[in-house]
C-alpha cells in the first residue's frame, strides 16, 4: 500500500472489499444461472438448506439486511416455486419460509457451484478458511463500533 496519498482509491480497504465483492458475485452469476438463482437468492437458499422453516426476520438477520429489503427476493422465489411463505400460527406478523420440493432438489446442484468457486479463487481450502475468518472478525469489529 502506498502511503503518500491515503485517499487514493488503490490505498483503500473499502475499495478492495467492494471490488472483490463485485468480482466474486460475477464468478457466481454464470454458475447460478442454470439453477435459476440470483446471488441474493442463493444466499437465502443456503440459509434454508441449513434450516428449513425459518422466519423472514431470521433470514434478514443472518444476511445483515432489513426484512423489507428481502421481501421482493422472497416473493420472487415463491413465484419460482422454490419456497413457500406462511404466516405463523402463533404470531400473524411473523412470516415463516419453507423450501418446496424443487427448492430442496437444487441443493445437490449447488454443491457443484461451491466447488467451482473454490477452484476459481485459486486458493487452498485452508487459505480460503483463513481469509473468511479474518473477514468475519473484521465485520464483527466494525459492527461493535
Amino acid at each position: 500500500m502506498k502511503t503518500e496519498n491515503p485517499l487514493a482509491l488503490e490505498n483503500q480497504l473499502c475499495f478492495s472489499l467492494y471490488a472483490t465483492s463485485l468480482a466474486i458475485t460475477q464468478v457466481y452469476k454464470p454458475l447460478l444461472q442454470p439453477l435459476g438463482l440470483t446471488f441474493p437468492q442463493y444466499l437465502v437458499m443456503m440459509i434454508l438448506w441449513k434450516e428449513d422453516g425459518v422466519s423472514l426476520i431470521s433470514v434478514a438477520r443472518q444476511l445483515g439486511q432489513q426484512p423489507g429489503a428481502l421481501t421482493p427476493v422472497i416473493k420472487r422465489m415463491a413465484e419460482q416455486g422454490l419456497l413457500t411463505r406462511n404466516r405463523s400460527a402463533d404470531d400473524e406478523r411473523q412470516l415463516q419460509i419453507y423450501l418446496t420440493e424443487e427448492g430442496k432438489r437444487i441443493r445437490d446442484k449447488a454443491l457443484d457451484v461451491y466447488a467451482c468457486v473454490v477452484d476459481q479463487c485459486g486458493m487452498s481450502l485452508q487459505e480460503i478458511h483463513r481469509l473468511k475468518c479474518e473477514l468475519d472478525a473484521l465485520r464483527e469489529r466494525l459492527l461493535k463500533n
